[in-house]
């Protein structure tokens, strides 16, 4: 198992905390701060996922003016996650 404590820039949350597998399937993620209705349905939607099926999906998705938005900085995190040595 891989966990990572994330934190965000250039969003309202601060912080996601996310675990992924040894098969790199995500088993949890949490937000903190944020849109918490918005990011808990994130949230429940990606878990069970492979890491790169919800790269491909969610990366550069942008809020509002903003150059990033809580699902792209999920998309940093993994990526984090998928270079961390085991």
């Amino acid at each position: 198992m891989k966990h990572l404590q994330y934190k965000t820039q250039g969003t309202c949350s601060q912080f996601i905390d996310v675990t992924v597998d040894e098969n790199d399937l995500i088993q949890q993620v949490f937000f903190y701060g944020g849109c918490h209705g918005n990011l808990q349905g994130i949230c429940r939607l990606v878990t069970g996922q492979k890491v790169d099926d919800v790269i491909g999906k969610l990366d550069g998705i942008r809020c509002g003016s903003k150059a990033t938005s809580c699902p792209d900085q999920l998309c940093r995190a993994l990526e984090q996650l998928k270079n961390a040595p085991e």
